[in-house]
């Protein structure tokens, strides 16, 4: 009975801290919309995808006021967007999305990173073209005719309409475009009254890499551990 509650704490406390780190990087999202664009969500649509990731997190609102009225003003923290490209083992390719206000910092935890699970961290350009900047919307399926929803969003800047599995086991619909057409997607969609689940940026591989289930499992304890960083904000790879 004892190992049975151990496991449970453990797994709750692991759910506790990747629910917190959501949060820090929903906050630094909203911040970074707010300085960018103002508090109104209505005139801007980084800080309304912002709020919209935010009630998909199950955010508290107490929360996502705060860091709208914390970034109005009433703080000179400023955060700086960096992209970061590097190797994990196995020669899987990594693009850190990185939000920091000390670059210095944000570099050395990267780099200690990469060299205690045997990667490397390289420079601009080494791995990056690979990777495509999109447009990523997950929508709710309820009451979407997804046939017509692609004719309706092709003149939008849609490219692929796929789906995918949340965290609960439930369907999604994934609609991409190229980032270009991001604000034009996120427009149409509105307009269209569909209910969005998350909607970000997000580099997609041209190619993916196939590895057994061992060395898979060291190239995602590399991006885990990448993703639990203070300053990193989102991990992509092109791991099969």
């Amino acid at each position: 009975m004892g190992r049975i509650f151990e496991t449970r704490k453990a797994t709750m406390f692991a759910r506790w801290d990747k629910m917190a780190k959501m949060f820090t990087r929903i906050a630094k999202d909203i911040t970074i919309a707010v300085k960018n664009g103002g508090p109104n969500s209505d005139s801007n649509p980084a800080l309304r995808r912002a709020v919209q990731n935010a009630r998909a997190a199950n955010m508290p609102k107490d929360k996502v006021e705060t860091a709208i009225k914390r970034a109005s003003g009433q703080t000179d923290l400023v955060y700086e967007e960096l992209l970061y490209e590097g190797y994990a083992p196995h020669g899987v390719a990594l693009m850190i999305e990185t939000a920091t206000d000390n670059p210095t910092r944000t570099v050395g935890n990267l780099r200690a990173i990469f060299n205690k699970f045997g990667g490397n961290l390289g420079a601009t350009g080494s791995v990056s073209f690979g990777f495509s900047r999109m447009g990523v919307f997950k929508l709710s399926p309820q009451g979407v005719d997804e046939e017509a929803l692609e004719l309706d969003l092709i003149d939008a800047g849609l490219e692929e309409l796929g789906e995918t599995t949340g965290e609960k086991g439930d369907r999604q619909i994934v609609v991409r475009c190229g980032f270009q057409d991001f604000g034009h997607l996120q427009a149409a969609i509105e307009a269209r009254g569909l209910t969005v689940l998350s909607a970000e940026s997000a580099y997609v591989p041209s190619n993916l890499v196939e590895l057994a289930d061992a060395q898979a499992e060291e190239v995602l304890a590399v991006a885990d551990r990448l993703e639990q960083d203070d300053d990193v904000q989102r991990v992509f790879h092109n791991l099969a």
